[in-house]
């Protein structure tokens, strides 16, 4: 470490250390402190209050298919050990799925719901580079969230950006894409 401080770098006229520079530090800083947020260590993001008011305000939900009796957002909800992905879901449904490997078997379950005439409201991470996204995402209505939700159980805001995917059978296959404000006039959050 003493070696790393006497070597320096100078940018915009000001001297700094050259390990602050460095792929190294960068890792060893950003990638360790945050290396929770690049792996599957955490999937549970409980859905911010105020983003969750805002959509069940236009859609009254009565099932949160996928919580835990801390985080539910409806009185009727399926926890870990009902697992959701093994139920039926009807009526108007939010989803703030496990962010992990598995966030493609919820939105399956999800599109698969809304064929059979239930609404699924689905807070998700905006990964337009997954197959998920590609195969269940792009046939529902997309609303980009602007900036980095900052999740009820995270010190921090998100590392990535959010989107609200809505299946219901009255829309499926036509696509539309939005921002929240456009979607709603009266949001509140960004």
């Amino acid at each position: 470490m003493e070696k790393r401080l006497t070597s320096t770098f100078s940018i915009y006229g000001e001297t700094s250390p050259s390990w602050l520079f460095s792929p190294l530090f960068f890792i060893e800083v950003y990638i360790g402190s945050m290396s929770i947020h690049f792996s599957s260590k955490s999937q549970e993001w409980e859905t911010p209050q105020e983003v969750f008011k805002e959509w069940d305000e236009i859609y009254n939900f009565n099932l949160d298919v996928c919580a835990t009796e801390k985080n539910k957002k409806c009185s009727n909800y399926f926890s870990i050990k009902e697992n959701g992905l093994n139920q039926e879901w009807k009526g108007s449904c939010w989803m703030n799925p496990p962010y992990g490997r598995e966030i493609g078997l919820w939105m399956k379950k999800a599109y698969e719901s809304a064929l059979g005439g239930a609404v699924v409201v689905c807070l998700v991470p905006a990964r337009t580079d997954t197959k998920w996204w590609h195969d269940y995402a792009m046939k529902g209505k997309i609303v980009f969230l602007k900036g980095r939700l900052k999740f009820n159980n995270h010190k921090n805001s998100a590392p990535f950006p959010s989107a609200v995917v809505i299946f219901d059978k009255s829309c499926l296959h036509q696509t539309s894409i939005c921002s929240a404000q456009a979607f709603n006039p009266k949001c509140s959050y960004p």
